[in-house]
């Protein structure tokens, strides 16, 4: 499984030096969502602070400029490929039966096991290998349709904001999850997270295109 995760790897890092998408203007016919209101600062999650302890390239970047990915149809196809295989590839546990603690831990998926926070880590650092603005790609905290917590990862787009989740095979708009949305990261900043107020999208069976 980590042989199949490193050939992955690889080939994202070799396709995202050779791909340049993200000027190109959004083509038609494709998803689009809104935008998931934000609010104030709010604190810190825990298991990101500690996940920025043991790595700290990840954090320590300073301010960055925001930046929305533009929406081509290469794109969508790179959102719904890094979702199902990050889905299909890492094996589900909780977070007590793999590290033995019911303290979040944030980690990548380096035995192939983990949680939503694996799962949504991983598909964030996949999606910047393959060239990705970081400042796009926010991990989020939400309540699932069980009340339960849960994290995904939002990708901000110039046609809404996309949810990728290892709870669905699709990639949707934050409406269509039925979820509440309290706190995800800023753009400008991975160590800011804003309030997003336990905002909750009505679930549409499909999303709208034009």
């Amino acid at each position: 499984m980590l042989n199949r995760l490193f050939s992955f790897v690889t080939a994202a890092v070799i396709f995202g030096l050779a791909w340049n998408s993200f000027g190109q203007a959004s083509e038609q016919g494709l998803p689009k969502a809104t935008w998931t209101p934000v609010g104030e600062e709010t604190t810190i999650p825990y298991g990101w602070v500690d996940f920025c302890n043991r790595h700290a390239e990840e954090c320590a970047l300073g301010k960055l400029k925001p930046v929305d990915v533009r929406m081509t149809r290469q794109v969508w196809k790179t959102l719904n490929e890094v979702n199902a295989f990050a889905n299909s590839t890492i094996e589900p546990i909780s977070n007590l039966e793999h590290w033995g603690t019911m303290l979040d831990h944030w980690d990548y998926p380096v035995d192939g096991k983990g949680d939503c926070k694996i799962y949504a880590l991983f598909k964030r650092k996949l999606l910047i290998e393959r060239g990705f603005p970081r400042q796009a790609l926010l991990m989020t905290i939400v309540r699932d349709l069980n009340g339960e917590g849960h994290a995904v990862l939002t990708v901000k787009t110039d046609r809404g904001d996309f949810v990728l989740d290892n709870l669905s095979g699709d990639v949707r708009p934050w409406t269509a999850t039925g979820y509440q949305f309290f706190k995800r990261q800023a753009q400008d900043d991975p160590n800011v997270w804003l309030s997003l107020g336990g905002t909750t999208g009505a679930a549409p069976t499909e999303a709208a295109t034009n």
